[in-house]
C-alpha cells in the first residue's frame, strides 16, 4: 500500500505543472505567438483605450498591429474584450490576476513580450492618449532573443488510414497474458 502512495504522490508531483500549463489563463495561450497589449482602463470613455481603439481601426496601424503580432485586450469597469470581442467575465478575471497588478486609480498598458515579459508602457491617470508609434516602437526594441521565441508545436498525430497487412510470410502474434495483480 505504502508503494502504490508513493507512486500516486510521485505522478501527482510530475504532472501537477502539466495540467497548470493548460489553463484557461488568455495570456498563457498567446505565449509565443503574439504579443497581448493590455489596456486596463478605470472606463471605457478612457482617453488612451479609446485612442488606441480608434487607431487600430486606421489601415496602416492595422497593418503594424498585425506585422509585430500583437492583440489588443482591454478591460474597462471589468468587462474585458479581446480585439473588440468580449471576453467572459471569469476569463476576464483570469486575465486581471495572471497579472498580478495592485489597485490604481489610473490607466495601465502592459505589453507583454512573446516570452511572457511584461512591459509597462503607461502606468497613471493622466488623459494623455498613448500613441501606436510608441507601442511599435517598444515592441521594435526588444531584445533579440524575445523576437527568437515561437509557440511549442503542438505533437503531431499519424493519419488514420489502412491498417498495414502482415507480411505473408509471418505468423500473427498471440496476445500477451493479462497482468498479475501485486501483492502488498
Amino acid at each position: 500500500m505504502l508503494v502504490r502512495s508513493l507512486t500516486l504522490a510521485t505522478l501527482f508531483a510530475v504532472s501537477g505543472p502539466l495540467f497548470a500549463a493548460d489553463s484557461d489563463a488568455p495570456l498563457a495561450k498567446e505565449l509565443g505567438k503574439a504579443r497581448p497589449l493590455v489596456v486596463i482602463a478605470p472606463s471605457s470613455a478612457d482617453p488612451t483605450l479609446r485612442g488606441l481603439e480608434q487607431a487600430i481601426k486606421d489601415p496602416a496601424t492595422e497593418a503594424g498591429f498585425k506585422e509585430r503580432n500583437l492583440v489588443l485586450f482591454s478591460v474597462a469597469s471589468m468587462m474585458g474584450k479581446r480585439e473588440d470581442k468580449n471576453l467572459e467575465q471569469q476569463t476576464t478575471m483570469a486575465l486581471i490576476r495572471e497579472l498580478k497588478l495592485g489597485a490604481s486609480k489610473g490607466t495601465r498598458v502592459i505589453l507583454i513580450g512573446k516570452d511572457g515579459e511584461r512591459h509597462v508602457l503607461k502606468d497613471d491617470d493622466t488623459p494623455e492618449k498613448l500613441d501606436p508609434q510608441a507601442v511599435f516602437k517598444a515592441v521594435d526594441e526588444l531584445p533579440a532573443s524575445e523576437k527568437a521565441v515561437t509557440a511549442p508545436e503542438s505533437v503531431a498525430v499519424a493519419p488514420a488510414g489502412k491498417p498495414e497487412k502482415p507480411n505473408k510470410g509471418t505468423k500473427p502474434v498471440k496476445p500477451a497474458a493479462a497482468p498479475k495483480p501485486l501483492d502488498d
